[in-house]
């Protein structure tokens, strides 16, 4: 058993305290635990994870496609549009957004379909799904004139079953709980939390479950001496339930991540795993449990292996980029403006766009996977440059 040391840095705030008790507590009666369950707590315990804090906080540790401008939200309601028209134009065609905050992505898909796509909207169930309550109370407001046409609703969970429609995620995976594991005298190792000295520390272990080496067993992956990896064995429960909730339909995810060709290559050596706080990155994960945001990339080849157990088929994976201009060139980005603006405003409104597409900016960070189930090699256009 070996442990690695990570001191915190800085002073830790309430949440921290409060965090590193409750873990320290547990450590201390159970032993090491798994870096999942240690990220679990981290981003969601109910009182001091990271995603129990205010919204409003987070824009000052990162900020996201749908911070940027509404057109991110306008063009994935052109993509889900097509999807309807490809399956007939189905009524009801059910839109289920996993992880959806506060409602801002859900409000900019369901204003710009109300005012420019109604058949569409007349025919869709918008289901915004949020597992934490105080985000799932903004619903009322983000969402209250679509609630009160029938076209919204707020749900904690996905439903367990989806006749047609559309199950979507945008930046969900990369914030499930990972496991960590090495290569440590060719075998697998698992890097765990331990605590030590008033301090969480490194420690490696027994894989706690077998399916860790299953995971890469499965996908052929090999691991070199010393090489780091995440395991987001969440991620793949997801898809596959995702993919066993949908009849017929799609499912559409939109965060970082690689094929595992490129995620376990030498380049990440160290693995992928990531801390945001006050827009600084820092490979510091132990530090403040619940203030800062912890991120794997997600392995798109786990999500297609997985859904393929539950019917889903590959439709496509691209960039954002590809994504959003593939969807909005027929239309010059008419998305982009609002009436009545002034030529100022829209110049901003491109610029905001280059954010979103630019391979400096978020557009060649983010991968845009789409699989199918029930329809024959469906041809949409966001993948047309795939």
């Amino acid at each position: 058993m070996t442990a690695h040391p990570q001191p915190v840095s800085g002073a830790p705030g309430e949440h921290a305290r409060a965090l590193s008790e409750i873990l320290a507590a547990r450590i201390r009666a159970n032993g090491p635990m798994s870096f999942a369950e240690f990220m679990r707590e981290c981003l969601y315990h109910f009182a001091h994870g990271y995603y129990s804090r205010p919204s409003a906080r987070h824009f000052g540790d990162y900020y996201t496609s749908v911070d940027v401008h509404p057109v991110f939200g306008r063009l994935l309601a052109r993509q889900l549009a097509e999807m309807w028209e490809l399956l007939g134009s189905p009524r009801p065609f059910v839109v289920a957004e996993s992880a959806a905050g506060v409602g801002r992505l859900a409000g900019h898909i369901l204003d710009f379909s109300a005012r420019a796509l109604p058949a569409f909207y007349a025919a869709l169930e918008y289901v915004a799904v949020e597992l934490s309550g105080a985000r799932r109370a903004e619903h009322a407001t983000h969402l209250a004139a679509h609630a009160a046409a029938g076209r919204a609703s707020s749900a904690a969970e996905i439903p367990r079953a989806i006749s047609t429609g559309c199950i979507f995620s945008n930046e969900l995976l990369d914030a499930l709980p990972a496991h960590r594991v090495v290569i440590e005298h060719g075998a697998l190792r698992e890097i765990c939390v331990g605590f030590d000295g008033g301090q969480f520390i490194e420690m490696r272990e027994k894989p706690s479950t077998p399916a860790l080496e299953r995971y890469f067993q499965e996908q052929g992956i090999h691991l070199d001496e010393g090489q780091q990896a995440e395991v987001c064995l969440e991620a793949c429960d997801w898809i596959e339930s995702a993919g066993r909730a949908l009849e017929r339909g799609f499912v559409l995810t939109i965060d970082y991540g690689h094929e595992a060709r490129i995620l376990y290559d030498e380049r990440h050596n160290r693995g992928t795993l990531l801390a945001y706080r006050d827009h600084t990155v820092t490979e510091r994960v132990l530090d403040a449990p619940g203030e800062q945001d912890l991120t794997s990339h997600v392995n798109f080849t786990a999500m297609d292996l997985w859904g393929r157990r539950a019917g889903l088929t590959r439709t496509g994976l691209v960039t954002q980029s590809q994504f959003l201009v593939a969807l909005g060139r027929g239309s010059e980005f008419a998305e982009l403006y609002e009436p009545g603006q002034t030529e100022m405003e829209k110049l901003r409104a491109r610029l905001l766009l280059k954010n979103l597409i630019h391979p400096e900016g978020l557009g060649e960070k983010f991968q845009v996977l789409i699989q199918h189930k029930g329809i024959a090699a469906p041809k949409l256009t966001g993948l047309s440059g795939y």
